[in-house]
């Protein structure tokens, strides 16, 4: 029995819950020591929010059947999912050469209530000069290198152990 699976499914959606709090947490303690979000950090955010959020109701749910640990496997997949694309979209940007990095825009809540919704989108993902730069790294990544990594991460063992169900005692099986 492999390590994901002698834990149960209740302790991995709260540790994924746990995990996306903290990261939330961090966000915020950045922005109040004066890293300013881009807006392709605000929508990470979300992301890692919705993740957090579907985490904790499958915690606290913690269906026994094979059909709801799959929805929310696929649901915590799929935050995880768009997460990702627009952190390797934010990644990218920051390893544009400087000729071809967009100029610095206007904010998110500008950008929102000024465009609609579809146009605020286009703009928010051409990224700006804000996102492309990089203020803090750690083993060599970004800020946008590690939410993507922790986006992978929190997908696969979220989709992997939620789609696992339990077949007779202690057995488990992803068929």
């Amino acid at each position: 029995m492999s390590l994901l699976q002698s834990i149960s499914k209740r302790r991995i959606n709260l540790f994924g819950f746990i995990i996306c709090a903290s990261l939330i947490g961090a966000a915020l303690y950045l922005q109040e020591a004066g890293h300013e979000p881009c807006p392709l950090c605000i929508l990470q955010r979300i992301a890692f929010i919705s993740m957090g959020i579907i985490f904790l109701v499958a915690a606290l749910h913690n269906p026994a059947g094979r059909i709801g640990g799959r929805i929310y496997g696929l649901l915590i997949a799929l935050a995880g999912t768009v997460g990702g694309v627009i952190a390797g979209r934010h990644v990218w940007l920051q390893h544009l050469p400087e000729d071809q990095v967009p100029e610095c825009g206007p904010g998110l809540e500008y950008m929102m209530e000024a465009f609609p919704l579809a146009e605020a989108m286009q703009k928010i993902f051409r990224g700006s000069g804000e996102c492309a730069e990089i203020s803090w790294t750690f083993l060599g990544l970004s800020l946008p290198g590690w939410a993507f990594v922790l986006f992978v991460l929190l997908s696969v063992v979220g989709l992997l152990r939620n789609w696992a169900y339990r077949e007779r005692g202690n057995t488990y099986s992803i068929l």
